[in-house]
């Protein structure tokens, strides 16, 4: 049976804030990356659509990127809202993160026919910046693994 994510930060995010096309809820077409714990690590769960194909059978990479991008930042702020006291489901807003640097290592072809589950674990490096290191498998085996510098967003992006 598939893991599923019961209580995702990105359910969490404000309107204003829940566009993204990895990750955002209200963008009808995007990907809907749902990010959660799993004891100490995150997790996500991703099945491609028959669009993200790279060859027939294989993912292509650009998803598997998006997918450790928006797992980055939403790890980040799962870490910062648990430290901060909370977790998602609470009413309290986690914090929200952008992208400060992406790297992603692709390991082996990734196989299309097979839910994507990426796991991350997080370090603090700094207040306002958090560190996401992410494998990404598939059934079973970890095809790709990536490093997202996730960084507080700043205030600015609130004041309208």
């Amino acid at each position: 049976m598939e893991q599923t994510i019961k209580k995702a930060v990105q359910d969490e995010y404000p309107e204003d804030f829940s566009w993204c096309y990895g990750c955002g809820r209200l963008n009808e077409n995007g990907h809907h990356f749902r990010t959660g714990w799993d004891g100490d690590n995150t997790v996500t769960i991703y099945t491609p659509r028959p669009e993200h194909t790279a060859l027939p059978g294989f993912v292509y990479g650009g998803l598997i990127a998006s997918l450790i991008d928006c797992h980055g930042t939403g790890s980040a702020s799962l870490a910062l809202h648990r430290k901060n006291g909370h977790e998602p489901g609470d009413a309290v807003e986690p914090p929200r993160f952008v992208t400060g640097s992406l790297h992603v290592d692709f390991i082996k072809p990734t196989p299309h026919s097979v839910p994507l589950k990426a796991v991350g674990t997080v370090e603090e490096v700094h207040p306002k910046k958090w560190k996401v290191h992410t494998e990404v498998f598939a059934g079973g085996k970890v095809c790709a693994k990536g490093e997202v510098v996730a960084v507080v967003m700043p205030s600015t992006f609130y004041e309208k």
